[in-house]
């Protein structure tokens, strides 16, 4: 059984709203790709980190808005609070 490392409130059929606890294990965020391309819209966290493959990480901030195109290596690195993203697919 695989455990995700966030809870998540579907909000309509092509968005959700994921939470992403600050006592979540750093080894649990793994490099992985997503099936669909994603728009994420930061709605809360304090020093979150955002890693395409073969990219630099890049903090995240409040109001930002990451695209996550459909088969791309990524990743989230831990921040200090917990994160709270609104994720929309297409």
């Amino acid at each position: 059984v695989v455990v995700n490392p966030y809870s998540q409130k579907q909000l309509t059929e092509h968005s959700f709203l994921r939470e992403f606890s600050e006592s979540v294990e750093s080894e649990e965020l793994v490099w992985h790709r997503d099936r669909k391309d994603r728009s994420v819209k930061i709605i809360e966290g304090e020093g979150w980190k955002f890693q395409n493959d073969n990219r630099l990480p890049f903090t995240l901030h409040k109001n930002d808005n990451v695209m996550i195109r459909a088969g791309k290596y990524h990743r989230l690195i831990k921040g200090t609070s917990k994160l709270v993203v609104e994720i929309t697919e297409s």
